[in-house]
């Protein structure tokens, strides 16, 4: 069973940041495009921002600007910096890691909570 591994959640004021980190095994890193989603209490989950093995990026409209998604393929680690934080930015975080094609696969880490107070 793969086990993507998040932390760097919590609590911040509106305004604020916090940076998310992932681990992935070292199998899966190397060759899968990496990515965060979030879900809001009664929303369904959405995309925040992907990066490829490539170092291609893609953000959500409503964090362009204000988030910054990188990995560290030495680390096996992908980052989301998120600053400017607002209070609709609260939600469950989610770390993805996918590969389309042959030997496509997805897998998701098991959330973590990121809660912005006004």
């Amino acid at each position: 069973q793969v086990q993507l591994v998040e932390s760097g959640g919590g609590l911040v004021q509106a305004g604020g940041s916090l940076r998310l980190s992932c681990v992935a095994p070292e199998n899966i890193f190397s060759i899968s495009r990496m990515g965060w989603y979030r879900q809001a209490p009664g929303e369904q989950r959405e995309l925040v921002a992907t990066i490829t093995n490539y170092g291609l990026t893609n953000y959500a409209d409503s964090v362009m600007g204000r988030f910054s998604v990188s990995r560290d393929n030495a680390k096996k680690t992908v980052y989301l910096q998120m600053g400017s934080l607002k209070v609709e930015d609260t939600a469950v975080y989610y770390c993805n890691s996918d590969r389309a094609g042959w030997g496509a696969f997805s897998y998701w880490g098991q959330g973590i909570q990121v809660t912005v107070s006004s």
